[in-house]
């Protein structure tokens, strides 16, 4: 029996990713206007098609390719390859890691996502309460 796992098997994909980002099942559920079961049906495919894929990937903020070619441990051997560089030669010249973005705009682009993700929530919930009070009142 082998019991290798597929290197191309797209839902394994998609799942990692999003575990990446630190984000849940309902969360991508919500963001694509499905259920959190079809999100685990999707992560259990091996195929998904293209269409489904380019949604899937714009709201874990990746590219279709980006999931296609993903491979943990290329994402492992990425994230290796950080050193701390401060002090390089054997002369110590200091050299300060170039950040290409600002770490708080970062912070606050984060903040201002899960906030519109809170409120989603909260709506959802403020539905299910005024459907829920008028199945009581017919009663």
């Amino acid at each position: 029996m082998n019991t290798a796992t597929k290197p191309n098997h797209i839902g394994r994909k998609i799942s990692r990713i999003r575990e990446l980002r630190g984000m849940k099942q309902e969360a991508l559920a919500m963001e694509l206007g499905i259920s959190q079961q079809s999100i685990s049906l999707i992560e259990q495919s091996e195929a998904i098609e293209d269409e489904k894929l380019e949604e899937v990937a714009k709201a874990l903020g990746v590219t279709k390719e980006a999931i296609e070619n993903f491979s943990e441990e290329l994402a492992i051997n990425y994230f290796n390859t950080f050193n701390d560089n401060s002090f390089s030669n054997s002369q110590g010249t200091f050299h300060p890691n170039n950040c290409t973005f600002n770490p708080l705009d970062k912070l606050v682009e984060a903040y201002e996502e899960n906030k519109k993700l809170y409120e989603r929530l909260l709506e959802a919930e403020k539905e299910k309460i005024t459907y829920l009070e008028q199945l009581l009142n017919k009663k």
